[in-house]
């Protein structure tokens, strides 16, 4: 009835009309009241559709995310509280996005709250939402791009300006820790989503320089020699000789007593290392890198004389232990042949045994060895090696050592001699 008394209201022609007059002075007031009060509650609800509709439409919005950005805004340095508040929204969200299929929104959500708390000086705050950012990396299965290996990068290099003012303590080597572990999660995370079989070289190499980096704070000598240990790993897995020699130049030469022959101490450090980066490079077939370890070694770091070394190796009574330089010189020659020099290869191994068992960690090296001996010349590791050298090898390692003939003395002069007029000595 309301509807066809407006419609009637409208038309100049009907308004007028008796029967129209007639008929509205004898309805009540109340039905125009009504009528006015209607339309009028109508268009306030139409104005509500439209702001739900509105906050809708703004991707999720809600009062969450718009404390957690108001909170991440601000360009002062955050308190405790504030931070874990974020971090409790941050996650939060994230989970949401991800649980709603918005799985490119979860990850840059991750990757801008880690940067943001890391640039208000939050490092311990910002490690939790870091873990999380590699997780729904792996959990989305998100490709490794250029992209997100500059984003990866970013986010460290936003924690080293984070920890540079900090003075060295237990806590600051936490964090360093803490980093040491993320970057790590990197490294898996684009070894098993991208396209290099080891990882991103540019997350190998900070992830190397991290390393070195909490050596140098570490107290311990096992983590001092581990860090050292994996630094030099991943820094040839990143394909950067140049840095290898510059760290190993850093280190103290070998002393008399680590020398000596039938010494019962470790080598020293910076020969135990030039040896493992040697030998993983040859079982990661990069002979261009090792050759370059290794000159760089000779010209920049020994400063003994190349013949006396070469002199001394052969030798049995001068009472001195087998080189490391010269062996490195004589295993890059060896793989530099074909799989006829496989005697003279284990020969060698045989020789250097003694300096292998007391490396630190010497089953990895060894298993480095058995992989080159598979590779270059088809010797075959024992069968209850096969699995160990396979697991091994998927970081860089292997286990075992191979069979072959005894080594004539002669051949190994004439071999020796051939490598002086190669140059390498």
């Amino acid at each position: 009835l309301l509807a066809i008394y407006s419609i009637i209201l409208k038309d100049p022609l009907t308004r007028d009309s008796v029967f129209v007059k007639t008929t509205l002075i004898n309805q009540p007031p109340t039905l125009f009241r009504q009528y006015k009060k209607k339309k009028i509650m109508s268009a306030a609800a139409a104005r509500r559709r439209k702001q739900l509709a509105a906050r809708k439409a703004s991707e999720g919005e809600d009062s969450v995310s718009t404390q957690l950005k108001k909170l991440l805004a601000t360009e002062e340095d955050m308190d405790e509280a504030s931070a874990y508040e974020a971090l409790q929204l941050a996650q939060s969200q994230v989970r949401k996005k991800y649980q709603a299929g918005d799985f490119g929104g979860c990850t840059n959500l991750a990757y801008e709250g880690s940067l943001s708390l890391l640039k208000k000086h939050r490092v311990s705050v910002a490690s939790q939402l870091m873990d999380l950012l590699v997780e729904v990396l792996r959990e989305t299965h998100t490709a490794d791009s250029d992209d997100w290996v500059n984003r990866l990068v970013e986010i460290h290099k936003a924690h080293e300006a984070a920890t540079a003012d900090q003075p060295t303590g237990i806590e600051t080597v936490r964090l360093h820790r803490l980093q040491r572990d993320w970057l790590l999660q990197c490294v898996s995370w684009s070894s098993d989503l991208g396209t290099i079989k080891y990882g991103s070289n540019r997350l190998q190499h900070v992830l190397a320089e991290q390393c070195w980096k909490l050596s140098e704070l570490e107290e311990e000598i096992d983590e001092v020699m581990d860090l050292q240990v994996h630094a030099i790993q991943h820094m040839a897995l990143a394909e950067q000789p140049d840095k290898i020699v510059e760290w190993l130049k850093t280190l103290p030469a070998p002393t008399e007593e680590e020398t000596r022959a039938g010494h019962t101490c470790p080598p020293s450090m910076r020969e135990s290392l030039l040896t493992r980066c040697l030998v993983l490079l040859c079982a990661m077939e990069n002979l261009r890198d090792a050759n370059k370890v290794l000159r760089g070694y000779i010209d920049t770091v020994e400063e003994r004389k190349m013949k006396d070394l070469a002199d001394s190796y052969t030798k049995k009574d001068d009472g001195l232990a087998p080189s490391h330089v010269i062996f490195g010189c004589m295993l890059l020659r060896i793989c530099e042949k074909d799989e006829r020099t496989g005697p003279l290869f284990s020969w060698l191994m045989r020789s250097f045994k003694r300096e292998f068992d007391r490396m630190y960690s010497s089953t990895a090296v060894l298993g480095y060895t058995t992989k080159i001996g598979k590779s270059y010349f088809n010797i075959q590791p024992p069968p209850s090696m096969m699995n160990m050298m396979e697991n091994m090898m998927g970081m860089m390692g292997g286990g075992g050592g191979g069979g072959a003939p005894a080594m004539n003395p002669a051949m190994m002069q004439a071999a020796m001699a051939q490598m002086q007029q190669g140059g390498m000595m």
